[in-house]
Order: C-alpha cells, then sequence, then structure tokens
C-alpha cells in the first residue's frame, strides 16, 4: 500500500501498531471474555478500513496497468478474506504487509531533492550599485553590465568580472576543488561561489539565467527527468512467485471445491521474505557502509552497483589525490628562476586553475617574495595575463604560444606527459613549469582487478582537465578510453549514451559532476566539497579512497546475496506451506501463523547482512 509522500515510515507504522491493538483486542474478546465472533470482529473492520481499502486500491490500479507487483498475493488475501468472513486471517495479512512497507519507507526516508539543495545556494536578492547609492533587486532584474556589490560571506549571484576590490572566494562547490581562490580587479567571479572576509564590486557579464550555476541547474533538471528508473528485486521476484501462488491457490479451489483452501494457500503465500527480508537487509547494509564512512543516499545503488558493467571516472581527487605539485621549472641560459617564479606565484594567487595552488605553494617552499597585482585578466582559453611590477606576466599553454607567439616555439622543451604551463614575461619566452597530480598508490591495482573481481568490462576517463594530464594519468593508472576538456553539459551526453547500452558507475566529485552523477545508473561521490554533489549521488564516500568504493562494491554484493538467500528461502518454505494448505492440513489462521514463522526465519538471515565479515576488499 501506498502512504503519504511526507512520512511512509510513520504512516505504515501506525498502521501496523494499530492492526496489533485491533487483533489484540479482537483475540481478548474472543478468547478472554467469549464473545461472540461477528462482535469480537468488529475491531478488525478498523484494519480493513485503514490498510485494507488503500491497498486493494493500489491493487486496482496495478491490475489495470497490468503490474503484478510483490504485494498483489496480499491484496487479493485480503479481499478474498472479507469475501469469506476469514477477517483475522485477513488482518494478519495487513499487518505483515504494513510492517514490511514500513521498515522499506524507513529505509528510504529523508533522501531530499538535489534541485532544492541547488537553488538554497543562490542568494534571492542582489545588490545593485547606482550612482548615488546601493539598491536591493532580484535576479531577475539583473542586467548585463550591472554593478553588483557582493558583501562579505554572500554567495556570488552571477558571472562577472571583479572591478573594485580584494578578497577570496570558496569556489569548490562548482569546481570540486577545495582551494580558496583569490580575486583583484580583472579577475572571473562565477555564480554559486561564497565570498571571504571583504566586499567585492563585480560587473555582471551574464544574466542570472545564463550564468555557469543556473546552467548546471537546468542540466540538473534534464538529467533528474532522464533518470533511468530501477525496477526493485522484491518486485522482480515477485513478478514470478505471484503467478505462481495464485495458480496454485485456483488449483486448490477447484479440486477440493472450497473456496477456503484458496485463501489458505494465498495467506500462506503472501509474500513477506520479499517485503521485509530484503528491507531488512538493505537497512543492514545502510547501516555496515556507514561504519565504513560511506553514506548511501538511495539504498536502490545496493541492489544495482554489482549489475553495473561499466565504470566512468572523474579525473581529479577520484583516481589522483586532487593534490597538483610542480616538480620542474625549465627556462632559457642565464634566466633567474627565484624572480620569474616570484612573479609567476604573485599572479596565480588570483587564479582559479587547479595548478595555481601548486606554483603559489612552490614559491612559499622556495621563500620567493610575493608582490602586489596590479591588472589581471582570466578569459576562459586564452591563458592569465597581469601586471606585477610594471612588468606583463602571461600564463598560457604551449597551443597558444604557438598562436601568438611562433617564433618562441622553437625555446620551448619536448613535450611531456603530465600537465605544463608555459610563462612570458614582457612577451618574452620565460619559462616553462612542469607539474604532476600523481594518480593513487593503488589506481593501476584497482583498475585491474575491476575486470576479475567485479566483472567490469569497459572503464573510462571522463574528464574536463586538459587531455596531456589525462593522457598522462590515463597510462599510470591502465585506462584506454580517455575523454578529455569536457564540460558538464558534455559529461553528461557522454554518460547518459553509456547508460542507456549498459548499466554504469560514475565515479566524481565537484557541483560540476552532479548531472553526471544523476545520470548514471549508480552516482558515487568522493568526499564533501559539495552539498549538491553528494545530493545527487547515489552514495557519498567521506573517506576518499578507491578502497573504500571497492568496499562499497562489495557491500553490494553480499547484501543482494543476502536478500536472495532470505528471499528465495523464505518462498521456498512458502511454497511447501502453500501446498499443504491446498491439501487442507492449513487453515486461513494457522496458514498467517506459519507464515508468521517464515517471516522471522528470513528476517534472521537478513539481519545477517550488519556483521561484517573479516574484509571488504579484494586487491
Amino acid at each position: 500500500m501506498n502512504a503519504s509522500p511526507e512520512n511512509p515510515s510513520r504512516v505504515q507504522g501506525m498502521i501496523a501498531i494499530l492492526t496489533i491493538t485491533v487483533i489484540t483486542i479482537h483475540l481478548i474478546l474472543r478468547f478472554g471474555f467469549n464473545v461472540a465472533e461477528p462482535i469480537a470482529n468488529t475491531p478488525l473492520w478498523i484494519a480493513f478500513i485503514l490498510g485494507g481499502i488503500p491497498l486493494v486500491w493500489d491493487l486496482l490500479k496495478k491490475l489495470y496497468n497490468r503490474e503484478f507487483g510483490s504485494d498483489l498475493l496480499a491484496g487479493i488475501s485480503i479481499v478474498t478474506s472479507v469475501i469469506l468472513g476469514e477477517y483475522l486471517a485477513g488482518s494478519l495479512v495487513i499487518l505483515m504487509l504494513s510492517g514490511g512497507e514500513a521498515l522499506e519507507a524507513y529505509a528510504v526516508r529523508g533522501a531530499s531533492s538535489v534541485l532544492q539543495a541547488l537553488a538554497s545556494r543562490m542568494p534571492s536578492v542582489a545588490h545593485r550599485k547606482t550612482d548615488s547609492d546601493t539598491e536591493d533587486i532580484s535576479l531577475e532584474e539583473i542586467s548585463v553590465g550591472d554593478t553588483l556589490l557582493v558583501l562579505p560571506h554572500e554567495i556570488c549571484p552571477v558571472d562577472g568580472t571583479v572591478t573594485e576590490g580584494h578578497s577570496v572566494m570558496d569556489e569548490s562547490y562548482l569546481t570540486g576543488e577545495p582551494y580558496m581562490i583569490s580575486k583583484t580587479p580583472g579577475s572571473m567571479v562565477i555564480s554559486g561561489a561564497l565570498n571571504g572576509e571583504s566586499a567585492l564590486t563585480i560587473r555582471c557579464d551574464k544574466a542570472a539565467e545564463d550564468s555557469r550555476y543556473a546552467k548546471i541547474m537546468e542540466v540538473m533538471k534534464t538529467s533528474e527527468q532522464q533518470r533511468p528508473k530501477i525496477r526493485r528485486l522484491g518486485d522482480k521476484l515477485g513478478a514470478i512467485y505471484t503467478p505462481v501462488a495464485v495458480a496454485l491457490a485456483v488449483a486448490a479451489w477447484l479440486l477440493s471445491g472450497d473456496p477456503v483452501r484458496f485463501l489458505a494457500v494465498l495467506v500462506v503465500a503472501t509474500p513477506c521474505p520479499l517485503l521485509i527480508a530484503i528491507p531488512v537487509t538493505i537497512i543492514g547494509s545502510i547501516s555496515l557502509a556507514a561504519k565504513r564512512a560511506i553514506i548511501v543516499r538511495d539504498p536502490s545503488i545496493l541492489e544495482t552497483i554489482d549489475t553495473c558493467r561499466m565504470v566512468i571516472f572523474d579525473k581529479t581527487g577520484t583516481l589522483t589525490y586532487g593534490q597538483p605539485e610542480l616538480v620542474e621549472q625549465l627556462a632559457p641560459p642565464g634566466s633567474d628562476l627565484p624572480d620569474i617564479l616570484a612573479l609567476v606565484s604573485s599572479v596565480e594567487r588570483y587564479s582559479k586553475h587547479p595548478l595555481a595552488d601548486a606554483i603559489v605553494k612552490a614559491g612559499k617552499d622556495e621563500g620567493v617574495e610575493t608582490h602586489e597585482v596590479e591588472e589581471i585578466s582570466e578569459k576562459p582559453g586564452q591563458g592569465l595575463t597581469a601586471t606585477v611590477q610594471g612588468r606583463q606576466v602571461q600564463i598560457t599553454s604551449r597551443k597558444l604560444l604557438q598562436r601568438s607567439h611562433p617564433e618562441s616555439v622553437d625555446l620551448l622543451p619536448p613535450v611531456s606527459a603530465g600537465l605544463e604551463c608555459i610563462v612570458l614575461i614582457d612577451g618574452q619566452y620565460a619559462a616553462t613549469y612542469h607539474f604532476r597530480d600523481e594518480p593513487r598508490a593503488d589506481g593501476a591495482e584497482f583498475i585491474k582487478h575491476l575486470g576479475s573481481r567485479h566483472h567490469i568490462n569497459h572503464v573510462m576517463l571522463l574528464s574536463g582537465d586538459r587531455e596531456s594530464e589525462a593522457i598522462y594519468l590515463a597510462d599510470r593508472v591502465g585506462i584506454t578510453d580517455i575523454q578529455a576538456n569536457k564540460s558538464p553539459e558534455e559529461k553528461l551526453v557522454i554518460v547518459q549514451k553509456e547508460t542507456s547500452k549498459v548499466n554504469t558507475v560514475y565515479v566524481g566529485d565537484g557541483i560540476n559532476d552532479a548531472p553526471a552523477l544523476r545520470a548514471a545508473t549508480v552516482g558515487i561521490a568522493f568526499g564533501q566539497n559539495s552539498d549538491v554533489t553528494s545530493e545527487a549521488a547515489g552514495a557519498v564516500i567521506m573517506d576518499s579512497s578507491l578502497r573504500k568504493l571497492d568496499e562499497l562494491m562489495h557491500i553490494s554484493r553480499r547484501m543482494r546475496r543476502i536478500a536472495l538467500q532470505s528471499a528465495l528461502g523464505g518462498m521456498a518454505m512458502s511454497i511447501i506451506a502453500m501446498l499443504f494448505a491446498a491439501a487442507g492440513y492449513l487453515p486461513p489462521v494457522a496458514g498467517a501463523i506459519t507464515q508468521e514463522v517464515i517471516d522471522v526465519a528470513a528476517v534472521l538471515n537478513a539481519l545477517r547482512v550488519a556483521f561484517p565479515p573479516k574484509s571488504l576488499t579484494d586487491y
């Protein structure tokens, strides 16, 4: 039966408690005070009205839609018990059903809306500066070119460029990188970023509906609508079990001529091992995962991970540690490397690029002096340009250098794997910096074992980073399918395409991974860099490591195995009991009690899932 979506577990729990109460009152009246059966049955009607009628209504809708779920037998049993006057047996069926669904509702309770999490990140008003004052306006009123004031600790409402002020912004909600990025006049700011201690004046470059954050929210809506629906394990088994049970009940009725045998068979057949044991294994597995620093947000992923045959990895923070380091500084003979590093690190304090932190750290480690930046510009795809102590510093790539300064290409060192950036000072080639974002120590071993241990047929690296870095990492960990330079929108398209062919697992972090996480069959987020990413993912691995990912995959497999043992074992015992009921040896009430014993056995086996084995990894 379906309860109110606001709190289904509470409603189902109340129905179960109410049903226990009325059954107890019925038994006391009937056997304690020898009240006539018609009067003693009166309390049972409360259970039928509050629990049975909604269930029967759902049954009729399922029959109309040709859906034969695991609760179909329970619905037929309740209707038949009323027709035949076997009210106690029908009430016991309602108790079994409401108790089982209360457990399942509890397992999925607490999942919150991704879109609500996105929307809650955005301010409701912006502060527009006029010639003489500042006025508060709604985001819809912002126009391109408006001058806005972003106060300390406020969230930036639109994409824009800093015109006044110096501050830092936390863009981890957008980039997935835990960097505090300095902002100075000329720096770009992104909607959704959290401002630091100082106010900034910015020029709006994009309307609110066209900002990066709004676009990601739009993509999230699309991916949520197109997310594949997972058919639950209990329903799959119920689709087989239900027609068998109904056929046996009908046969018992026709052969004996007694309709009560039809009811007796169905009462024994009520598939509570499916309705109760499977949710118990899910809850136990969620608890076990939580103890291992893995938060399961969508219980259905535990039923699904083991069926996935493709894993798609984002790069930074999943297969790597997400902390690139400057490992080599190359410059023409006679160059002053410390002076170059001082200029570059002064500029990179204001950059949002992942390499900026590595350069700033290298500057601190070498003790170089940083200088005030007079002017800065960082346009997408054009590198970083700034003026420091009257000198123009440009940080670019080899590809851009070939376009803007082809005469300097011959001065560059040979191309190497990994990341690099090119430094120009006053328009002249000054240095080449090489970086390494080291793969996790167990990355290659983990990737290698996916095929043999988890039946993963295909592994893809899907990254927004440059191709050279993606290739460097892929070679180190043994991935041959590489998709680099991809935006969140492009990632979504790729994941949707692959998921249409085979069940997929997507592993990523940062809000820019949220659409892909939602589109995959199973989305897994590393860390807590973004609340929205956590909302979008089916599971969040708090202690970001591949070993924890392996543990989650094993918890899923173990849950499926124990759930199937409990469900199939309970179904097998139910079939044996059905044969006794068909032969007339189990009347409806005795059949319901027998079914409860079967339920207890199935649930006790299901509870094993909460007790961890010696090891949950195999690589």
